[in-house]
């Protein structure tokens, strides 16, 4: 791990006494200073203990309203509630940055986080239209059910909804229905991994790229492989990836009783999946199982860049997007992104 760290934090780690335990450590010691404030931000308010749904349910309700969408010019925000599809509820989406004007633009489906148990697709607006405007793409946001009152398959099932609308209706939205990508962060990077594998099992639609932003991908993190105690302490921690998981599946998370098709690190066969973007900090909980993803993905011949970021901790980016490491991530997984949708547009001539 120390190979992950940028200089600071390699020195930090080398003025530990030979023999210190790992324990002894204090992550923030491993923190990029221009991160430093929001890691102990961050820490100052840590997850309830015990993280059950009771608290859940008061978190929920906690949560500050969402910034104000940006207003014209930039892309306008239509809401809609579709048909779900194999009996389940309507899904609520919303579409960014649609034309009809019959254009032939890329889209996005992109997938909040918040631990397969919080958050709500209004917070990521902002983000979304903001990624509408640079890239020139349409983005189309889901409201999941959240868990654990739903469990899988049922919030995979509205992602999946969500994503075969997009394409059925690409001529309306003015978009090439061959070139839709998936994006999520944390557990909406998980299940946007769960959506791909699950749009090439059923063959519903060809997706070019996906954005894997610190990926929720393993039940296993924390429970039955654990990782370093400097690693995955601020912004997510074993617990609360525990109760996550164990809310989506509604089994123990780490037992080998999971659903088929919840995990993607439990996915056997990753071939055949579209070319992907992982970017994680070094020092998140998340550093050990996203790099193993891409390694994975790798050797099933899928085209994978993968960005770790020194002295980063989960959701990093969020919390001071204007650092010098904040601005370079997104810039990184942005200008992927990019290249993967002028790469589509060329092969289509």
């Amino acid at each position: 791990m120390p190979a992950l760290l940028n200089g600071k934090g390699a020195a930090a780690l080398a003025a530990i006494p030979a023999g210190t335990a790992h324990a002894k450590i204090d992550p923030l010691m491993l923190v990029d200073p221009e991160l430093r404030e929001g890691a102990e931000l961050i820490l100052s308010r840590p997850l309830p203990d015990p993280l059950d749904h009771k608290a859940i349910l008061a978190m929920r309700q906690g949560v500050p309203p969402p910034a104000a969408p940006m207003p014209a010019p930039a892309p306008a925000i239509e809401m809609r509630r579709i048909p779900g599809t194999k009996g389940q509820p309507e899904v609520s989406i919303a579409v960014i940055g649609a034309r009809r004007d019959g254009g032939n633009r890329p889209a996005v489906l992109h997938i909040h986080g918040g631990g397969f148990i919080l958050g709500r697709m209004q917070d990521t607006f902002v983000a979304s239209q903001q990624l509408a405007e640079e890239l020139d793409c349409v983005v189309v946001e889901v409201e999941y059910r959240l868990s654990p009152e739903t469990v899988f398959p049922g919030p995979l099932e509205d992602c999946h909804t969500a994503l075969v609308w997009l394409h059925a209706n690409a001529a309306e939205l003015g978009v090439n229905p061959n070139s839709i990508a998936v994006m999520g962060e944390s557990a909406g990077g998980g299940m946007a991994a769960m959506l791909a594998i699950a749009a090439r099992d059923r063959g519903s639609v060809p997706l070019c790229y996906q954005v894997l932003i610190y990926p929720m991908l393993d039940d296993r993190t924390g429970t039955t492989r654990r990782v370093p105690p400097f690693i995955g302490t601020i912004g997510w921690n074993e617990a609360g990836n525990a109760v996550g998981w164990s809310s989506l599946m509604g089994v123990p998370a780490g037992s080998d009783r999971v659903p088929s098709g919840a995990v993607p690190a439990r996915t056997s066969d990753l071939s055949g999946l579209p070319p992907t973007f992982i970017g994680v900090g070094a020092i998140d909980l998340f550093v050990d199982e996203n790099i193993a993803y891409a390694q994975r993905l790798i050797a099933h011949a899928v085209p994978t860049q993968l960005l770790v970021v020194p002295g980063a901790y989960h959701g990093f980016d969020f919390i001071a997007p204007r650092s010098r490491a904040s601005r370079t991530f997104i810039a990184s997984w942005k200008l992927a992104l990019g290249a993967a949708f002028r790469d589509r547009a060329a092969a289509s001539g």
